[in-house]
């Protein structure tokens, strides 16, 4: 089971690889069939032949920015919860039999969604959908195994966070950068808001979002839609709507003025982090970004990689992220692993600099291509992937953007001219609207000097 802030994984591949990979998928292949259930369960089902496998995905539409402040983490809680069995399949017995029949199975949680799949024959699926069925409505939720997984999530966040310097600054930007929105507090929580957690918060929020009409379903794989449809019906029919979630409606206000913090930790190096708010896949100027980031940080050819650890050495790694593909506005932001000897203040100047350069020079012709083909390459290979296929499908309903989008994405990205570019750099990539955090690296604690009785063995 996973936590995650989801993030784009693209694959690298030569501008001549992606274009020869585009020109064999003709366009609207793999188009998926959409059902809406008589509950309001919407049903995306995409027929591909290639090989006997398939995929079976549940998304809801909830995830962290549906929490209230001092029960952080709920929804990967329930998440972890899920897998606790039901009256019918009782603890252990999900993933048992998954794995009895040649699959593989997990979960996710974001800040905008929480997803369980299942990977098997697609002679198998019928299972994986009667037992999604069985705990969209039958969970068990039992006191002892809260105890025990409230432990298990602690230790996630002991390593993720706690122990992971990198990771606990990550955590601290998106505090800093929303101090009213629910992208404020981290998906897995807060050690306190774990330990306050109750079983009646869980059942409340199980109740309240694990209903069919805030599900999508989606069946990716070698399958007969028209076939299929009756057995979905069947099972996913008789479970009643639910109640409408309250939607989501802290908007944060515009930042006016930069914020900066320090966060001291063990670690070899310094890291630094500065992040930007930025639109989601409402704004057209979206796709300007995603080109944005290809161009400064995909691949050792980008400019921040070229600048900031091949010419200058100053960092050992350098990157930027974004993901358009998000319900409410998230973070553009830009991160280096301070090379050792390096000051941090010469790296932040560095990325400054790049920045800096690309508002005042829109990108060349052939470096606004390049970027497009590593996003048209990766875009690709996603989709040659049943899994990763149903991903995309499933994330972009999710978040509002509705599945044909996926469809309409490469249209857009062909569409961004070099000036796009430089103008959303103008926009967004502004200092008073940046957040800026810096790991400081402290000696790792000594352990306590040994008493004389101790050493002398004596209890």
């Amino acid at each position: 089971m996973i936590s995650l802030h989801f993030r784009h994984i693209a694959s690298r591949l030569l501008p001549a690889t992606a274009f020869l990979l585009l020109s064999i998928i003709p366009a609207g292949a793999f188009e998926p069939h959409e059902y809406i259930l008589s509950n309001g369960m919407k049903v995306l089902l995409v027929e591909v032949p290639k090989a006997p496998v398939a995929t079976v995905q549940v998304w809801y539409k909830v995830g962290s920015r549906n929490e209230v402040m001092g029960r952080a983490g709920l929804s990967h809680m329930l998440e972890h919860m899920m897998f606790k069995g039901t009256a019918k399949y009782p603890k252990g017995s999900f993933s048992r039999l998954i794995r009895k029949n040649g699959g593989m199975d997990n979960a996710f949680t974001s800040q905008d969604f929480t997803a369980y799949f299942e990977n098997l024959a697609a002679d198998r699926v019928d299972l994986a959908l009667e037992m999604e069925a069985d705990r969209m409505q039958g969970l068990i939720l039992d006191m002892n195994e809260l105890k025990t997984e409230r432990e298990v999530v602690k230790e996630e966040r002991r390593l993720r966070t706690e122990d992971d310097p990198q990771g606990a600054l990550v955590e601290a930007l998106f505090a800093q950068a929303y101090l009213s929105h629910p992208y404020h507090w981290p998906v897995i929580g807060w050690f306190g808001d774990l330990d306050a957690m109750t079983l009646e918060d869980l059942q409340r929020h199980y109740d309240t979002f694990y209903s069919p009409n805030n599900a999508t379903l989606l069946v990716v794989g070698d399958i007969k839609a028209d076939t299929l449809l009756p057995t979905i019906k069947q099972l996913f029919e008789p479970i009643p709507r639910g109640p409408e979630p309250k939607p989501v409606s802290t908007m944060e206000a515009e930042q006016k003025g930069e914020r900066r913090f320090l966060l001291k930790r063990e670690a070899q190096v310094p890291f630094v982090m500065m992040g930007y708010r930025v639109p989601n896949h409402t704004s057209e100027d979206s796709y300007a970004l995603d080109v944005l980031e290809s161009i400064l940080s995909r691949g050792k050819s980008s400019r921040l990689y070229q600048s900031l650890v091949y010419d200058q050495k100053l960092s050992l790694a350098v990157g930027a992220e974004y993901g358009l593909m998000q319900t409410d506005p998230g973070l553009f932001y830009f991160y280096a692993l301070v090379s050792p000897g390096q000051k941090v203040e010469l790296v932040e100047d560095a990325l400054h600099k790049e920045i800096k350069r690309l508002q005042n020079e829109p990108p060349t012709e052939q470096e606004l291509q390049r970027a497009k083909n590593q996003v048209e390459a990766s875009r690709v290979f996603e989709q040659d992937s049943n899994f990763r296929h149903a991903m995309l499908l499933g994330q972009a309903e999710t978040v509002g953007a509705g599945w044909r989008k996926v469809d309409q994405f490469l249209d857009r990205i062909r569409a961004v001219t070099a000036k796009d570019v430089q103008r959303v750099a103008r926009q967004y990539l502004i200092e008073d609207a940046r957040t800026v955090g810096t790991l400081i690296p402290i000696p790792p604690k000594q352990p306590d000097a040994p008493t004389a009785a101790a050493s002398q063995g004596k209890p």
